[in-house]
């Protein structure tokens, strides 16, 4: 790659963390087109690509091939830090046993929703994310990346920032068992009705001081959906 292709994509990267971290764009919001994107920057559609393909890896969009509602880049996710960074590389490298992961998730999780709920905490993130949820014409994919991003956005709330590093650095293990998953939900479409429903129980129950509900809730939306899914102890690990 020379130089110049470089400086390109590097400021196509630039130009979209940026609208990230303004609020321009948040998780939810499709990206243009590549040929749109290269237009408006007056860059190369190579260059776009390149830079979706690092945002792609870094766990902040999703993207689709082909034509439709669908296709394209989403965003799921806002930059963080270089604490969450190196532990996402830990799990790609090592993997871990989706058990495990539902275990941690439980630990941090309930711990997490009940100092939220004992605390004035800002939820507009996790607020956020369930509105991108409800946006028509989401594919499991898609959604299942707002929904682990929606639990990163509860950590983060905390302002813990090692809990928040933590969650940030498991999110792709989360998303990758859960969509794992889809295959064995009876009905993709009940699922994910009660994946809203109880997400925002557990924030009216977060927003409104109610600790031990906040807690419950938290621990039977996550082992409810392990249950579900009939991934077992013995499943294979993910990254």
């Amino acid at each position: 790659m020379s130089a110049e292709t470089e400086r390109a994509w590097e400021y196509v990267l630039r130009t979209i963390e940026t609208d990230l971290l303004s609020g321009a764009l948040k998780p939810g919001d499709r990206l243009p087109p590549e040929r749109t994107l290269a237009a408006h920057l007056s860059v190369g559609r190579s260059s776009v690509r390149e830079a979706f393909r690092v945002l792609e890896v870094l766990g902040l969009i999703r993207t689709a091939s082909g034509s439709g509602p669908q296709a394209g880049a989403i965003i799921v996710a806002t930059p963080s830090g270089g604490m969450s960074a190196l532990m996402r590389l830990q799990v790609a490298a090592t993997g871990f046993a989706v058990a495990d992961i539902v275990s941690t998730r439980l630990l941090l999780e309930t711990s997490v929703a009940a100092e939220l709920a004992a605390t004035d905490a800002d939820t507009t993130a996790p607020r956020q994310l369930l509105s991108a949820m409800d946006s028509p014409g989401l594919s499991e994919a898609e959604f299942l990346a707002l929904d682990a991003q929606f639990h990163v956005s509860l950590a983060e709330a905390s302002g813990n920032v090692v809990v928040a590093a933590m969650m940030a650095g498991l999110r792709s293990s989360i998303e990758s068992y859960v969509l794992r998953a889809v295959p064995n939900l009876e009905s993709w479409e009940r699922t994910s009705a009660r994946l809203r429903t109880e997400h925002a129980a557990i924030l009216a129950a977060i927003e409104s001081g109610q600790v031990a509900e906040a807690r419950e809730l938290v621990h039977d939306h996550i082992s409810h959906y392990y249950a579900e899914s009939h991934l077992t102890r013995d499943a294979a690990s993910v990254a």
